[in-house]
C-alpha cells in the first residue's frame, strides 16, 4: 500500500463543496472580464444587479465537471512524454513569480536579472526530482510588460522540461503562446502535447480580475493546461477556520472551472491552491504555516473528490535565508503534500513569503523532494519472503554489503543524497573542510550549472523563440534583449 494523509472524511469534504455551490448559485463571484459573464449568461447564469457578480447555478457547475478531463500529460520541448498528472502521481515543480533572489554572497535578497534566470534554467535541467521548470522570478531587467513571456522565452531556450507559468496580463498570453508556438510549431501539435501549464489565480474573495479572467478563456480555446490556483488568506479574505476557507477556496476554483470548460470542453485543467493564513502579528501570509499546509493538501482532497487532477503549493518557506526554518517549512509541507497525493507540487525554492527565490535552497529542497517521492511509494516487499535464506546469508557472512539482493534493490530501495546533504561523522566533516551547508549548497550550484548540456530543441526553433520576443521586447520599447551567457 501507499501511505496516505486525509484530513477530510468522506461527509466533510463532500458538504464543504455543496456549501461552495450553494455560495456560487447565492452570492456568486465578480466577474471583470465581459466576455467570461457573457459566455456564463448564456449557460444559464444571472448577473445579479445589473452589474458584474455572476450567480452560477449549481446544475451549470456540475455539468462544467463533467467534462472536465481526469487526466491529462505534459511533454518537453522535445515532444517526449514526461509526467502524467492524475491519481496518485506526485511530480513537484519550483515555485513561481519570485521578485528577488538571495544572493549566497551577501546573504541578502536582491533584484534579479537575466543571468540569474539563466543559472536557475540550466540548475534545473540537472535535477531529476523536479519533473518541470517553472517561470520562477521576475528578471528587473527587462520593462515589466514583457516580465512574464521573457521568462518564459529563458526557460524553454534553456532547459527542456515542461513549464508551469503565467501571463501577467490578457495581451501577453498571446506572446507566451506565440513562443510555445515557435517550439511545437503548430496549434495541433502543441494540443497535442502540451508543454506549459498556466497558473489562473481568482482573487479572493469570490472574484476574478479582467486578466485573470480572459487567460482562463484564452487557455482553454488555445488547449493549454491550466491550474485554477485558489488563494483564500484564512483569518484576512476569508474565514479564519480552515473549514470556512475551504468553502470559499471551493466555490473560487469551481467558479474557474465552470468558465474553463464552458469556453472549451475537455480542456486540461488542474484543481490547484495556494491557500494560507494571515499572521496577525507579521501581517502577513505565514506559507511554511502548519496550517497553511493544511490547507494545501485539503483542498488537494477536494479536488481528488471531483476527480479533478491536483495542484498545490508546497516546500514553501517563510525564512529569509536557508537556514533551519527553511529546512523545517520545507520539509514539512513538502512531505505532507506528497502524501497527500497531490500531483503537481509547487513551491521549491520559495522563501520570504513566496517574494524570493534561491538556487542554494533549490538543490537543497530537491533532496527533499526526493525524500518525499520515496515515502510516497511506501514500504514493498522485494524478494524478501520466505525471509529465512537472506537471514542465514547473513549470519554465515556476518554482512550483507555485496550480497546478491542487496545489488539487485540497493538503489531502488535507499535514497542517496547528493553532496549537499552530509551524513559523515563530525571528524570527516572537519577534515574535508567543515563547510556549512549554504556552501555546500553554493558549491553544489555552481557544479550543476557548469555541467549544463545545451539544450537539443532544434536551430530553427530556438530563432523562431529569439524572433517572438525580439518583437515582443521592441514594443515595449526595449530594441536589445540583456545579455544571457548561454554559449
Amino acid at each position: 500500500m501507499r501511505p496516505r494523509l486525509r484530513l477530510l472524511d468522506d461527509a466533510l469534504a463532500d458538504r464543504i463543496l455543496d456549501e461552495a455551490r450553494s455560495v456560487l448559485a447565492t452570492l456568486g463571484v465578480e466577474l471583470h472580464d465581459a466576455q467570461g459573464r457573457d459566455l456564463l449568461v448564456s449557460h444559464g447564469a444571472a448577473v445579479a444587479g445589473g452589474g458584474k457578480r455572476v450567480l452560477i447555478p449549481a446544475d451549470l457547475v456540475d455539468r462544467a465537471l463533467a467534462t472536465a478531463p481526469r487526466a491529462f500529460a505534459l511533454f518537453d520541448v522535445l515532444g517526449n512524454p514526461t509526467h502524467e498528472l492524475s491519481g496518485e502521481n506526485v511530480h513537484f515543480a519550483p515555485g513561481s513569480a519570485a521578485i528577488r533572489v538571495l544572493d549566497p554572497a551577501t546573504r541578502t535578497l536582491r533584484d534579479p536579472v537575466t543571468a540569474d534566470y539563466v543559472r536557475y534554467a540550466k540548475l534545473v535541467a540537472r535535477l531529476p526530482y523536479l519533473a518541470a521548470q517553472s517561470t520562477a522570478f521576475v528578471p528587473s531587467d527587462v520593462p515589466p510588460e514583457v516580465s512574464d513571456s521573457y521568462r518564459l522565452f529563458l526557460g524553454l531556450l534553456h532547459c527542456e522540461k515542461p513549464v508551469v507559468t503565467g501571463a501577467f496580463s490578457a495581451e501577453a498570453f498571446r506572446v507566451m503562446l506565440d513562443l510555445q508556438l515557435a517550439v511545437r510549431g503548430t496549434p495541433e501539435a502543441l494540443r497535442a502535447r502540451p508543454l506549459a501549464i498556466f497558473t489562473c489565480c481568482p482573487t479572493s474573495p469570490l472574484a476574478w480580475s479582467e486578466a485573470t479572467g480572459r487567460n482562463l478563456l484564452d487557455c482553454a480555446r488555445a488547449g493549454v493546461p491550466v491550474e485554477v490556483v485558489a488563494v483564500p488568506l484564512a483569518g484576512f479574505l476569508s474565514p479564519v477556520t480552515l473549514t470556512g476557507t475551504l468553502v470559499q477556496g471551493a466555490a473560487e476554483n469551481l467558479s474557474g472551472a465552470v468558465l474553463h470548460q464552458l469556453a472549451a470542453p475537455g480542456a486540461p485543467l488542474l484543481w490547484g491552491t495556494s491557500a494560507a493564513v494571515f499572521d496577525i502579528r507579521s501581517e502577513g501570509a505565514a506559507t511554511g504555516a502548519v496550517e497553511t499546509m493544511m490547507l494545501t493538501c485539503a483542498m488537494g482532497e477536494l479536488g481528488k473528490r471531483l476527480g479533478l487532477p491536483t495542484q498545490g503549493y508546497a516546500g514553501v518557506s517563510d525564512a529569509k535565508e536557508l537556514d533551519a526554518q527553511a529546512g523545517l517549512e520545507t520539509s514539512s509541507g513538502a512531505l505532507l503534500a506528497a502524501l497527500a497525493g497531490i500531483n503537481s507540487i509547487s513551491g521549491p525554492g520559495l522563501l520570504d513569503l513566496d517574494n524570493g527565490f534561491s538556487l542554494e535552497k533549490l538543490v537543497v529542497d530537491h533532496e527533499i523532494c526526493g525524500m518525499a517521492l520515496r515515502l510516497s511509494r511506501g514500504v514493498e516487499p522485494r524478494d524478501d519472503f520466505p525471509a529465512l535464506p537472506l537471514l542465514g546469508e547473513l549470519l554465515a557472512e556476518k554482512h550483507l554489503l555485496i550480497a546478491r539482493h542487496t545489488r539487485r534493490h540497493l538503489r531502488k530501495e535507499i535514497t542517496f543524497p547528493g553532496p549537499v546533504i552530509d551524513r559523515s561523522s563530525e571528524a570527516r566533516w572537519r577534515e574535508e573542510g567543515g563547510e556549512s551547508l549554504l556552501r555546500r549548497a553554493a558549491r553544489e550550484v555552481e557544479r550543476l550549472v557548469a555541467a549544463w548540456i545545451p539544450s537539443r530543441l532544434p536551430e530553427t526553433a530556438k530563432r523562431d523563440l529569439a524572433s517572438v520576443m525580439a518583437a515582443a521586447a521592441r514594443r515595449a520599447g526595449l530594441d536589445t534583449l540583456p545579455a544571457r551567457g548561454d554559449a
